[in-house]
């Protein structure tokens, strides 16, 4: 699939939003805090977008155990809201309008939360792809929370920063690079970096998770009974679960992000952490836990 139609495949999909995208959709507790995950809506990825990396019987293995569609896979963007009485931090942006019609309900969905734009106080920042970075500006570019500091690791931020970037990265990702370069530019004068291991803000410490991007960051919020966000380094609720180690397309760096997607779900099971992911099913709050050779995600409904 060639660059354009790569674009256009990302762009197909209903204009209405879909129903998930309409309310809150799952919480727990943290520390002295609240996780809320809010909806951005769903992407519709072409499934060679995913799967590429694997064989014709792997690729075969996933799409007959989970019953998925052989053309396109459809994953839902759960935005991650933490309050605690002082804070009110929003985990990436979402999409906003630019990216994909079945994507950019956040602010429906915020809503849904009590939350007004202007009450957002911090965004951190997983990483910099479209549908976590591209909403912090609206269709008439002003930026959509006008009262927020902004946070992102310093790795990421590089990364995406560079002159080099849009042309060392796939071509079916330089519109990624040049969306995301341009956004950052506007955030410069209020946004601030971050390392590993670093808290960026009280009870909120860094972790390390690279491989889906260069700079990609995961964060542990809470103390005793902490709870992990992790963005996109657990993407994919198929492979990178029924098959942990394989490789997927949406990493960036396929390699590594297989090599930190397994440290992170051993260290999550033996921990038997809470986790927010991203794209995970049933509003993205649940655990982890092994299943035979694999593992399985779990949520609060199951």
């Amino acid at each position: 699939m060639d660059r354009r139609g790569f674009l256009t495949s990302l762009m197909a999909g209903p204009a209405a939003l879909s129903a998930l995208s309409r309310k809150v959709v799952a919480q727990v507790q943290s520390g002295s805090g609240t996780l809320t995950t809010v909806s951005d809506g769903h992407l519709v990825l072409p499934v060679s977008f995913v799967l590429a990396p694997l064989s014709d019987s792997e690729r075969a293995a996933v799409l007959s155990r989970y019953r998925l569609n052989e053309v396109q896979l459809e994953s839902p963007c759960n935005l991650t809201l933490f309050r605690d009485g002082e804070r009110t931090v929003l985990f990436d942006a979402g999409a906003g309008s630019d990216f994909m019609t079945t994507a950019g309900a956040l602010l429906e969905d915020l809503d849904a939360a009590g939350v007004a734009p202007e009450d957002i106080t911090h965004i951190i920042f997983t990483h910099a792809h479209p549908d976590h970075l591209w909403g912090v500006i609206d269709e008439f570019e002003d930026f959509t929370f006008p009262n927020a500091e902004y946070r992102i690791g310093r790795v990421e931020w590089d990364y995406w920063m560079r002159e080099e970037t849009v042309d060392e990265i796939s071509t079916d990702r330089q519109a990624f690079a040049v969306g995301a370069r341009r956004r950052l530019e506007m955030l410069e004068d209020n946004i601030e970096f971050f390392d590993d291991g670093a808290e960026v803000l009280p009870g909120i410490s860094a972790v390390a998770t690279y491989g889906h991007t260069p700079g990609h960051m995961s964060f542990e919020v809470g103390g005793s009974d902490s709870v992990f966000v992790i963005g996109d380094a657990i993407a994919n609720p198929h492979v990178s679960f029924g098959w942990p180690s394989w490789r997927i397309g949406s990493d960036q760096d396929s390699d590594m992000g297989a090599a930190t997607r397994m440290a992170l779900i051993k260290r999550l099971t033996a921990e038997k952490a809470k986790v927010v992911g991203f794209h995970l099913p049933g509003g993205g709050i649940g655990q982890i836990v092994a299943d035979g050779v694999g593992y399985r995600f779990v949520t609060a409904e199951q």
